[in-house]
């Protein structure tokens, strides 16, 4: 009996949310897009009862915040953390060819999707637990253990009710990111970092002492033309980085051209129609084909390393030195300071901010993440076309199944695949390696509201191509024809 066998009885089990039946008109799309939305803000006000805020340590996810899309202390405290996790796995085993599944089979597409569920499932519990029983960074609040168990120290019934919660949260965004794809318009992983990255660029630019606890853009720059806010240091120093903040304005700023110029780039291939002449089109392969979606795997995967470290850190007596050396909850040696991804410009401008670690540490720390950054987010785009279905093979069966042809070559599938693997290999790989390089980049010198540079690129290019679903589905609303041409139905 194969796996598939043993597991479909569970798989085939698992909820899910009902596909429409035929088309969705578009207003009833953003409706929907609208509402679990709504729904996500809402839902990250809503606070973890039982947590002793108070004295709960920071947010350990820290600068990853901004991709996992949560919010520290909230239900949705996990984000979409494990929905990214158990993607990873599903494309690496997708990759190995371990799964044996063709998703062209409907049969296989329901054992995917369910083993996604269960993967995701399982996630929340390994990432959760964790968090909240194993050390202090979810401490349960003493009060709330005696008014519900009659004891101060009962805090492991208390701790329950936090995961408890938690798990609902992940539960929540699972199927509230289901139903964006199903009856929304766009990815709802998209939608919530788009949400949560424009949290903080707007608190970044707009938020006052009184509001959030920072100083934005805007209200510094009217202290400092105003004489309220007193410039420390040289003149320079004080406008490029605090509390002027010009340097980052820049970053922000360059990252948004750099990112919209780079979607516009692309390699379009001729098409024409078999039967209908004079019918025609292109087939556009992107700069960044694979969009910027594999960076969320790799900032995942290097939030769940730290996470690790961090773990280790509470539950050894003395981790060893040359792992992991933490001071004040944060990594400042070992081999998990080394893979942690340079977050700020203080991690590596030792000439201003005179950090602890010495200039060849610092550099070694900024080569690993560039390493890691760049290759990883290459191999990832890499396995994000060949299991989307973006791949040379698959592209040509869909051009094939769409009557389309290139002029000039043959209407076979295996010829059409000989003309996209001149290009979609050599796109992807240098895609996914310039994204990983402005991530690094932007990280680096520091962006509004410090917002991480992979959460400012993949908000801008999720935005993008965001406005181009929008305004592909507003045309085929006003074109039903072109809807049946390419099978929206």
């Amino acid at each position: 009996m194969s796996w598939k066998e043993a597991a479909e009885p569970v798989l085939t089990r698992m909820p899910t949310v009902t596909r429409p039946e035929g088309h969705v008109p578009f207003k009833r799309k953003l409706a929907w897009t609208a509402g679990i939305l709504v729904m996500y803000f809402f839902l990250t006000n809503v606070t973890l009862f039982g947590l002793q805020t108070q004295t709960a340590s920071g947010d350990f996810y820290g600068q990853f915040r901004s991709i996992l899309a949560g919010q520290s202390g909230s239900i949705m405290q996990l984000g979409i953390g494990p929905i990214v996790t158990a993607s990873i796995v599903l494309q690496l085993l997708g990759g190995a060819d371990l799964l044996g599944l063709d998703t062209d089979d409907p049969r296989d597409q329901v054992l995917y999707q369910g083993l996604q569920k269960l993967l995701v499932v399982v996630m929340i519990c390994l990432t959760g637990l964790p968090m909240v029983f194993a050390g202090e960074f979810l401490p349960a609040d003493p009060a709330i253990a005696q008014s519900l168990f009659g004891s101060a120290e009962a805090t492991t019934g208390v701790k329950t009710l936090i995961f408890a919660q938690m798990f609902v949260g992940g539960i929540l965004i699972l199927f509230m990111d289901e139903v964006i794809s199903k009856w929304g318009v766009g990815s709802g992983i998209g939608l919530f970092i788009i949400a949560s990255v424009s949290q903080q660029l707007v608190a970044g630019l707009f938020a006052t002492e009184a509001i959030g606890n920072i100083t934005g853009f805007f209200p510094a720059w009217i202290g400092i033309v105003t004489g309220s806010v007193q410039l420390e240091g040289s003149l320079v120093q004080a406008l490029l980085f605090e509390p002027g903040n010009l340097l980052a304005l820049f970053t922000t700023v360059l990252i948004f051209a750099i990112v919209v110029y780079a979607e516009s780039v692309r390699v379009e291939i001729p098409l024409s129609h078999a039967r209908v002449k004079g019918a025609r089109g292109r087939f556009p392969v992107k700069l960044i084909y694979a969009s910027v979606l594999p960076m969320i795997l790799i900032r995942a995967l290097q939030a769940n390393v730290q996470f690790l470290g961090q773990i280790l850190n509470s539950q050894l007596a003395s981790m060893p030195a040359w792992l992991g050396q933490y001071a004040d909850g944060q990594v400042v040696g070992g081999v998990f300071y080394y893979l942690a991804p340079i977050q700020t410009r203080q991690d590596w401008m030792w000439f201003i901010y005179a950090p602890a670690a010495t200039p060849s540490e610092i550099a070694l720390r900024v080569l690993v993440d560039l390493f890691v950054t760049v290759v990883g987010s290459a191999i990832f785009a890499i396995f994000w076309v060949e299991t989307t279905g973006m791949g040379p093979e698959a592209t040509a069966q869909q051009i094939q199944n769409s009557g389309m042809q290139i002029p000039g070559f043959r209407r076979n599938p295996q010829v059409i695949e000989k003309v996209m693997e001149r290009y979609i290999p050599q796109v992807t790989v240098i895609g996914g390696a310039l994204v990983g390089l402005l991530a690094v980049l932007a990280n680096m010198l520091g962006t509004l509201g410090g917002v991480s540079g992979t959460g400012l690129l993949l908000t801008v290019s999720i935005t993008y191509k965001l406005y181009e679903e929008i305004a592909e589905e507003q045309l085929m609303e006003m074109h039903p024809m072109m809807r049946q041409m390419f099978g929206s139905d």
